[in-house]
């Protein structure tokens, strides 16, 4: 056998590994999945959805593809609540930046509509219309740190509301129609996301206080990217438990972010405790 032909052989062999092996993990992974929501839905008698939004690493090539929400996740929202009789509750765990505003009202409604208690887990954060989905559900569970974001709508990547306040600032004749335009556009935008902060809350509170939350949410008080804390959701009025099941963080731990070629956090992954007091909720043998 010539060198070539060795040459060729070995490069079959690294790239059978470099593919093979990436896709066995993956497979084990959704596997590992599917055993932690089935230990959740064990333990709480429900239906557990996951809405996680993360790069995942496309295998040999290693080229990261950043996740939003889009219609496809409403389809398969959709499709499991469907799978669900009225009277199971739903637990569903959200990790997202936001995205479509059409994908996240067809969940949100839906969730809304569902006769059992929902509940909507973050364990990190939920952003625009991620906020917008967890408004829908009976209860929302933050960890401790986590948060949620405002819900006003986005034009071009540009706030509605500036657009709005850029208008206003200026004589109409100094505007021109394509900024006018879309100030028309964020006008009714702000207006409908108004119309169904209410709507998902009306069993939750009074009419005005709905109204003011509508307003604090959806026109521009905030930057889009703004942190509603733990605290701060609670004094908006929303029903919030920081209560998060461990299956919620073991199911994040499945879902890793891509290799960018170096740790940027390192830590022993135990709990730590104080020597002198020996205390430790749980500790981590291996």
């Amino acid at each position: 056998m010539g060198t070539g032909e060795i040459f060729w052989i070995i490069l079959g062999i690294v790239f059978l590994i470099a593919t093979v092996v990436p896709a066995v993990a993956r497979a084990a992974r959704v596997q590992a999945r599917l055993s932690k929501l089935r230990s959740l839905e064990q333990k709480r008698n429900s239906r557990a959805i996951t809405l996680i939004h993360r790069q995942e690493t496309l295998a040999f090539l290693g080229v990261p593809f950043g996740r939003f929400m889009d219609i496809e996740d409403s389809e398969q929202v959709l499709r499991a609540i469907r799978l669900t009789d009225s009277d199971v509750p739903i637990d569903l765990i959200v990790h997202t930046p936001g995205g479509l505003v059409l994908a996240a009202e067809q969940i949100a409604y839906a969730l809304h509509a569902h006769e059992a208690p929902v509940t909507v887990f973050v364990p990190h954060y939920a952003m625009s219309g991620g906020t917008l989905i967890a408004l829908a559900a009976d209860q929302i569970v933050l960890d401790a740190n986590a948060v949620l974001g405002p819900i006003d709508p986005q034009i071009r990547n540009i706030p509605a509301a500036s657009v709005l306040a850029a208008v206003a600032r200026k004589s109409i004749d100094e505007v021109d129609d394509e900024t006018l335009i879309l100030a028309d556009v964020g006008e009714k935008a702000i207006r409908q996301v108004k119309r169904m902060i209410v709507r998902l809350q009306h069993r939750r509170m009074s009419p005005d206080r709905a109204e003011k939350l509508a307003e604090l949410l959806a026109s521009g008080t905030w930057t889009h990217d703004y942190a509603i804390t733990v605290a701060e959701a609670q004094g908006l009025g929303l029903n919030i438990s920081t209560e998060v099941p461990q299956e919620v963080y073991d199911l994040m731990e499945l879902y890793p972010q891509s290799s960018r070629g170096r740790p940027s956090v390192q830590y022993i992954p135990s709990r730590r405790r104080d020597r002198e007091s020996g205390e430790s909720r749980s500790e981590l043998h291996w």
